[in-house]
């Protein structure tokens, strides 16, 4: 579990492609030790366990089902990604509750500079989701935190400040950029329970 407050951004250096799977390693600052193989870390949003600990790069195993669901398909070495480690217990919550689940992916259609803040457009992959796109609801773009303001069904908008662009990879979207989405948690289980 995370809460989506992104502080520490990481690097691509390595990529091995198997036919349904990746090993991928990631250069950061965060401090991993052996104790922390298996662990949970959130990766532009995704869920991964730590499998090879060297110095400053952390390796993962990305498998079939997460490639399909999010964008690591199109990762490339130098690419940044935002890393945050697992709650711990009694931590301050400044976010929302981000399981590390993605859902699906979605494209930047539109980014618009309002002062030194981003309000950006983008348009859901899984039209069958789009239901859960709700205004002022909580959604996970690449693992961050943020809250809808705009929906237009696929279509939905948020507005990013400068403090967030600062410290997330969110400043080098372009148009065409594909990210990861995680819908919010309550709205999936309540729609889940209405059906």
């Amino acid at each position: 579990m995370f809460n989506g407050l992104i502080y520490n951004i990481g690097k691509i250096i390595s990529i091995k492609k198997k036919p349904n799977s990746l090993l991928i390693g990631i250069q950061t600052n965060l401090n991993f030790k052996k104790k922390d193989l298996g662990s949970s870390v959130s990766c532009n949003g995704v869920c991964l366990t730590i499998t090879i600990i060297k110095k400053k790069i952390i390796f993962f195993y990305v498998s079939k089902e997460t490639l399909n669901r999010s964008n690591f398909k199109f990762l490339k070495i130098g690419n940044s990604i935002n890393i945050e480690k697992s709650l711990k217990y009694g931590q301050k919550i400044s976010g929302h509750f981000v399981q590390g689940h993605v859902d699906s992916t979605a494209t930047v259609k539109k980014i618009e500079f309002i002062d030194k803040s981003w309000r950006i457009k983008f348009e859901l992959k899984e039209k069958k989701l789009a239901k859960l796109l709700i205004e002022k609801a909580s959604i996970s773009i690449n693992g961050v935190s943020l809250t809808i303001s705009k929906v237009k069904e696929p279509l939905f908008e948020i507005s990013v400040i400068p403090h967030t662009l600062k410290l997330t990879n969110l400043k080098d979207l372009k148009i065409s950029s594909i990210v990861n989405v995680e819908l919010d948690m309550i709205g999936k289980y309540i729609l889940k329970i209405s059906k």
